[in-house]
């Protein structure tokens, strides 16, 4: 069965980490869609690079998705957190079972929800407290943290492992493992 995937883009959102994610999921055949939540037909990122969706949020069927994920970036993080849409149904989703994954600043949308309570987690360095305040664990060692149907991330230069990590959750560590090769990706 396809695995189905959902990037969400904000005005202000870290163009590295959502095109990251949404290039190499496709690679691995994951079908992925770059939706708006402002129901815009292009979003425009913190730097300034603007981004075609592929849908608006209002036509989304969120129940064929097996993740949800939000890229960081300010004010892009913000604005999907005031999202009702959107926050409604990462936690419908959660609940369901699905993955939800978050990198940089947007770990912090699922530590507000109440998400991360009691859960190893990792945000973009100088937002720990965001975690903490919410009863999360904050893991400061990786720059991928999966636990249970969560994975999080810390910025722009753990895109690609982040992105790696969400197709070992939905498909297999040996096709995350194979991708990575093809794409020559090296830890540092």
């Amino acid at each position: 069965m396809k695995k189905r995937a959902a990037v969400f883009f904000a005005t202000g959102f870290e163009e590295v980490e959502a095109l990251t994610v949404v290039d190499l999921l496709r690679r691995a055949g994951i079908e992925t869609v770059c939706v708006s939540v402002g129901n815009e037909e292009h979003v425009t990122g913190s730097h300034d690079i603007t981004v075609k969706m592929d849908i608006k949020l209002d036509r989304l069927d969120f129940r064929l998705l097996d993740v949800l994920v939000c890229p960081g970036g300010m004010p892009g993080t913000k604005n999907l957190e005031a999202c009702e849409w959107l926050i409604k149904n990462i936690r419908a989703s959660y609940e369901n079972g699905k993955y939800i994954a978050a990198i940089c600043a947007a770990p912090s949308i699922f530590a507000h929800m109440g998400l991360l309570q009691g859960r190893k987690a990792c945000i973009y360095p100088g937002m720990e407290d965001e975690l903490y305040k919410n009863g999360a664990s904050v893991y400061q060692d990786g720059n991928v943290v999966k636990s249970g149907t969560i994975i999080t991330s810390r910025g722009v230069g753990t895109a690609i492992p982040f992105a790696l990590e969400i197709v070992a959750a939905l498909l297999d560590r040996e096709t995350a493992d194979g991708l990575a090769r093809s794409i020559v990706y090296t830890e540092a």
